[in-house]
């Protein structure tokens, strides 16, 4: 394996490959979603699962947060909660989130609750938080990186689901909408962050591995869904049942 440092146009561009190969756009289950293949009650067992993902990255950036070490630094990982949890007067992305879940019939109590999550979910979406904890705050920062493939996603998402889906409208998927601008601003911190701060090849290969780890936990969560509602659709004790 080689120790030279790469330049950071090159990580930049073994990021972009990782996202090409792994990102969870090309799961099974997202093409089903966006191409009108599933049910209302298999879009509402996504939109529950994923309620959890989305509520959980307040507190996945909160850890991270307490280990910045400057205050420019805590300011910009502050604004990321304020994007998930609101200010007190706009409504924040698991707000937005539960909106959409309303949106297709579900009951937030229930949604909150988290009653119907897949183990597969819980597992996922916990060791995500725990591994932000615990890992080096570069390889955290680096894990955020996803959002560098998720403009296309959102695109895909919302016109697919807009005209294949008559049970969804513009106002129930308007989360997406902020998340248009808010995650080029978040990866052209990050991006920029890891190619200064990663100083040697040992630390790259943490990027790029911090990156593959992400999504990968992406993908193992639509293979939750995809097994527990499409084939052979056999959800676990407890689960979501429509």
């Amino acid at each position: 394996m080689s120790t030279d440092l790469l330049p950071p146009d090159e990580l930049e561009r073994r990021l972009r490959a990782i996202g090409d190969e792994r990102y969870h756009v090309h799961h099974p289950f997202h093409r089903l979603l966006h191409g009108g293949k599933l049910t209302k009650p298999q879009v509402q067992a996504w939109a529950l699962n994923r309620y959890y993902y989305q509520a959980s990255i307040p507190r996945k950036d909160a850890t991270l947060l307490a280990r910045l070490s400057t205050p420019e630094l805590r300011r910009e990982w502050r604004r990321r909660l304020v994007d998930h949890d609101g200010d007190g007067t706009a409504p924040g992305g698991v707000e937005r989130w539960l909106k959409l879940t309303d949106g297709l019939g579900l009951d937030r109590d229930y949604v909150i609750s988290l009653q119907g999550l897949l183990p597969g979910t819980r597992f996922a979406v916990d060791a995500y938080v725990a591994w932000v904890r615990d890992r080096s705050v570069l390889e955290a920062v680096a894990s955020s990186l996803t959002e560098m493939f998720s403009p296309n996603i959102i695109s895909e998402r919302v016109s697919g689901m807009l005209r294949n889906y008559d049970f969804v409208t513009a106002d129930t998927l308007a989360y997406f909408t902020p998340r248009l601008t808010q995650a080029p601003q978040d990866v052209a911190f990050a991006l920029e962050y890891v190619k200064r701060e990663a100083r040697s090849r040992a630390e790259q290969d943490q990027v790029l591995g911090a990156l593959r780890f992400k999504c990968d936990l992406l993908w193992a969560q639509l293979d939750a869904l995809h097994f527990a509602y499409v084939e052979p659709a056999l959800p676990p004790p407890g689960a979501f049942r429509p």
